[in-house]
């Protein structure tokens, strides 16, 4: 939210900053991941007549989801074979997913895990006896056969609190830190002046300058990540800025994209995860290493009896599955509450004290026990102190010690992604390859048109959050797909010899950045308060409008994620008064300039997700969000996906249904 312009030392914006123009080859806008990935790879097929800039709206060691750690990295396909890992990603999604892309990523992204370990992150290791080394005792790498600790079919455990440095570094290393440019917002990205359909540049601006930057280039890679601060979140007052998701995030991604008319899909798709109430703290490391489970307020374990097998009957063959999906797991957790039978507590005490029954049974003497014990209580702490430090600290502050009490935990509000537990983004192609379906006489659509990961604008690529339908990449996967585009992004370069030219001026395009600047300097003596004034509004009210809007009506948690068609229809209106009234957002200093163009991209993200949901008459993501009018999984009608365009010319929208083909056999998973 917008902090005061007055006394908090933040730079004045002025009326008129000065502009910067750069003209590059290859623009790489985002520091997180992905783009991580594509800077360290791209440099090796581009050679030295391409120039490529990456530009940064924070600082590349500490940016995305990422920037605080973590303590795991959930993509490592090893001894698996990649089937399975397609097979996994699409029935946790409830079906509907791009096989070809999942695929695709999972046969690169062992190499990036790889890399890392290489790079300097320790990896956990077994030793010959079978016992967790770690990571800070010696043991063959990853790349020698070492044997990673695995908390899942998919998971290995990392000492990950640097982990986005040690990540930073070579890509920094890789394409010169003077072609990084750090702590400029790309708020837009531009179409060519002569040539329909092609992506010609971008513009952004300084959070540290009274500087406009204007890009022209002949291929992009947007990679901002997802969207954050679109719901209302459980936390209020001091903790109102407290989310799972990066703060920061924006919905830069899709929107951008979006305005250039790329064509989104599976926009109706949010992730709503399960959390440590109110620290956020992470909860896999529980389940999966320390094999807790959760109990409602009952002491019930209620997620194991007949109750929950018949209630996950209802979503066959998902809910029959081997491994119950996200969403509906979700879905057993938030029928306990509506039906009385809350809160919900992650039993961590029952978990540590059965690996302490499980030794002491074994024959484990008690000197060894308390070595035990604090080995294993150290990890238990590790885990949030690698990512989620504010759950530790939030314990400490309630004398909560969870190895003798369990510890509530809630679903959080709603966020829009595509690379972890949710599959929201933009229709890219696939991979040029055999396997991939591609157009033919039944079919009006087709998975690939000649450059992987390559939006329907030409020239405009993303990796990543941005790639839709195809979840479950996390930090490895989506570093993985930055280096996939890489090449792709030399190779449109080399293929398509053109002069990109802007329909705009570089003048026009900083007043239009700077126009909430303009408008608070104009009027900023209309009143005795900066923050009060008949002439515009700030940022922090139109998040809380935006934030109330999607809480009650686009299904928050005010209403335990239920929506129907009449409520979605008076979200799009508040929505679009909402839009009318952040034409006359100001900003007094650039702190505030930031925070305002994040709003836009915000709304104009929230509002691709409502339309989808719209568009779906069906419940797709039990636990996720429900539809009153629609609450079943209609696969007869609805196992497809939902894309949507906007079209920059005539400013409208299209929503279809486009059809999904499995690539890879479902019979063995379910």
């Amino acid at each position: 939210m917008a902090l005061p312009n007055k006394p908090m030392g933040e730079l004045p914006a002025i009326d008129n900053p000065e502009i910067v123009e750069h003209d590059v080859d290859v623009l790489i806008v985002g520091g997180g991941m992905a783009a991580c990935g594509a800077a360290f790879e791209i440099k090796k097929w581009a050679g030295d007549d391409l120039k490529i800039t990456l530009v940064d709206k924070a600082s590349m060691e500490r940016s995305g989801a990422v920037a605080q750690g973590l303590s795991a990295i959930n993509t490592y396909i090893g001894e698996n074979p990649i089937e399975d890992y397609v097979k996994m990603v699409r029935n946790d999604l409830m079906g509907v997913v791009r096989e070809d892309l999942i695929y695709d990523c999972g046969r690169h992204v062992d190499e990036s895990v790889k890399l890392f370990e290489e790079w300097g992150l320790p990896v956990w290791k077994k030793d010959a006896d079978g016992e967790n080394l770690d990571g800070s005792k010696p043991a063959p790498t990853l790349r020698e056969g070492g044997t990673p600790v695995r908390t899942g079919k998919w998971q290995i455990m990392i000492n990950g609190e640097s982990y986005k440095c040690i990540v930073a570094e070579p890509a920094k290393t890789a394409l010169g830190e003077d072609n990084c440019l750090e702590r400029i917002f790309i708020v837009k990205m531009l179409l060519d002046k002569n040539k329909a359909n092609q992506v010609a540049g971008a513009v952004g601006f300084s959070t540290r300058e009274n500087k406009v930057h204007v890009f022209r280039c002949r291929a992009a890679l947007v990679a901002c990540g997802g969207a954050v601060n679109i719901f209302r979140p459980r936390s209020t007052g001091e903790g109102k800025g407290r989310a799972w998701y990066p703060v920061w995030n924006a919905g830069s991604t899709y929107t951008m994209c979006g305005q250039v008319g790329a064509t989104m899909t599976m926009m109706e798709n949010r992730f709503t995860p399960a959390r440590f109430k109110d620290g956020y703290g992470p909860v896999g490391a529980w389940f999966l290493l320390f094999k807790a489970k959760v109990a409602n307020g009952l002491g019930d374990f209620y997620a194991m009896g007949d109750a929950a097998k018949e209630e996950l009957q209802k979503f066959m063959p998902y809910g029959a599955s081997a491994v119950t999906p996200t969403c509906l797991r979700n879905h057993l957790m938030v029928r306990e509450f509506i039906e009385g039978r809350g809160p919900i507590y992650m039993a961590t005490d029952v978990a540590l004290n059965a690996f302490l029954d499980e030794r002491r049974e074994a024959g484990m003497d008690e000197k060894s026990l308390k070595k035990f014990w604090k080995h294993l209580e150290s990890e238990a702490w590790e885990d949030f102190l690698d990512m989620s430090v504010g759950q530790a600290g939030l314990w400490a502050g309630a004398n909560i010690e969870p190895e003798k009490v369990g510890s509530e935990i809630m679903p959080t509000e709603p966020y829009l992604l595509g690379s972890h537990s949710g599959c929201c983004g933009i229709w890219t192609s696939g991979p040029d390859e055999d396997w991939v379906p591609s157009v033919d006489g039944s079919r009006a659509h087709q998975y690939k048109w000649g450059y992987n990961r390559m939006t329907t604008v030409d020239g405009l690529f993303t990796a990543g959050d941005g790639v839709g339908a195809s979840g479950h990449k996390f930090s490895s996967g989506a570093h993985a797909e930055g280096r996939i585009v890489a090449k792709q992004l030399v190779k449109f370069c080399r293929d398509n010899d053109f002069t990109p030219e802007l329909k705009q001026s570089a003048q026009e395009l900083a007043d239009e950045i700077y126009a909430p600047v303009k408008l608070y300097n104009q009027h900023v003596g209309a009143s005795t308060a900066a923050n009060v004034n008949p002439n515009y509004c700030k940022p922090a009210g139109i998040m809380m409008r935006l934030m109330k809007a999607t809480d009650e009506y686009g299904a928050g948690v005010a209403t335990y994620y239920m929506t129907s068609g009449k409520l979605l229809g008076i979200c799009m209106d508040l929505l679009q008064l909402l839009r009318e009234d952040a034409e006359k957002m100001a900003a007094g200093d650039l702190h505030e300039l930031m925070r305002a163009w994040e709003n836009y991209h915000r709304i104009w993200c929230v509002e691709m997700h409502i339309r989808h949901i719209q568009f779906r008459e069906e419940s797709r993501y039990p636990g996720f969000y429900y539809r009153s009018d629609f609450p079943n999984v209609d696969d007869e009608n609805w196992k497809c996906f939902v894309n949507s365009t906007f079209n920059p010319e005539t400013q409208e929208w299209l929503c279809e249904k486009v059809e999904c083909l499995n690539i890879v056999e479902t019979d063995p998973w379910l």
